[in-house]
């Protein structure tokens, strides 16, 4: 049994995304989380949550050190280093071991914990070989601070290295419709049987339907919210994805858009959870009542024949 089936159930295989408690410090953040929100998500039975450094520059781990403080051994955490920022908060990039080893530092000050469950290399590094920092963290499971160990957003290179150092405990990457991770990735998950948790199941809205032309041309977007001004929030790149919703709605039919990506993205052998960035209770309660299925193999070659035509 992996560490996240032990604080999960079948039928919620989400995982709380701790961008939506950015609120408006910055870095990676989508605007103002609801009150009560991580109260809710818990009492539903969600008890994994998902944080990094980056999201709020440091918001986000603050807001989850006093959710936790008095029900720590009830909830999963996760954080992860290689992602830091200047003093004039420009975004630093980085898995030097010397980083490496302050944003631990830092997440557990921030969390208010002595050890975080499961703590990831954000990145990869092309300047730093992936077996440095891991060596940081092997150190730091030794000691207690950290439980297990994953990568994030990685390649085969570094998984194939990695193993030579740590037991790979969990792979995050994104996975949606209109980007999914490489077979080989994939293929190295599945013969280890490693879990696999998918980010960005929305492409960060555009797969609720919610961002449409009119709101991002004009930018409407809350304070905050990174999509306003991002680097990776690419206008021409979105706007031509949002021109595919309308078929993508109308060929899933009854299912709806938001249960077809949430089905979509569980429906590989490969993947079991999936972080869910909502920040509302109303959204949260709306993915908790769907009920995602298994897709048939024709519907899935036709969402991805719109997505990537």
């Amino acid at each position: 049994m992996s560490l996240f089936d032990r604080f999960s159930t079948s039928d919620k295989p989400f995982i709380f995304g701790g961008a939506a408690l950015s609120s408006d410090g910055g870095g990676y953040a989508f605007g103002k989380p609801e009150d009560g929100l991580l109260d809710f998500v818990f009492d539903q039975g969600i008890k994994i949550f998902d944080t990094a450094p980056i999201y709020g520059f440091g918001k986000s781990e603050e807001a989850l050190g006093h959710f936790i403080k008095n029900k720590r051994e009830k909830v999963c955490l996760i954080s992860k280093s290689g992602v830091g920022w200047h003093d004039n908060k420009r975004v630093n990039m980085s898995n030097d071991p010397k980083q490496t080893q302050a944003m631990l530092i830092e997440s557990l000050r921030r969390l208010k914990t002595e050890y975080i469950d499961h703590y990831m290399i954000h990145w990869p590094d092309s300047k730093v070989d992936i077996r440095f920092p891991l060596e940081v963290l092997a150190k730091a499971q030794i000691e207690g601070k950290v439980k297990t160990i994953g990568l994030c957003n990685t390649n085969l290179e570094d998984l194939t290295k990695a193993e030579e150092l740590i037991r790979i405990d969990s792979v995050q990457m994104q996975n949606n419709l209109f980007e999914r991770p490489e077979a080989d990735v994939t293929n190295f998950l599945r013969q280890r049987e490693i879990p696999f948790v998918g980010w960005g199941v929305f492409d960060k809205g555009i797969l609720t339907g919610r961002v449409d032309k009119k709101r991002e041309l004009s930018k409407n977007y809350a304070e905050g919210d990174s999509r306003k001004k991002s680097v990776w929030w690419i206008q021409a790149e979105v706007l031509k994805k949002i021109e595919k919703i309308p078929r993508l709605e109308e060929l899933v039919g009854d299912l709806g858009l938001i249960n077809a990506a949430i089905s979509y993205a569980l429906n590989p052998s490969w993947s079991k959870y999936i972080l869910m960035g909502s920040k509302t209770i109303d959204d949260w309660q709306r993915v908790l009542d769907l009920k995602p299925r298994v897709l048939d193999s024709e519907l899935v070659k036709e969402m991805e024949e719109i997505c990537h035509s």
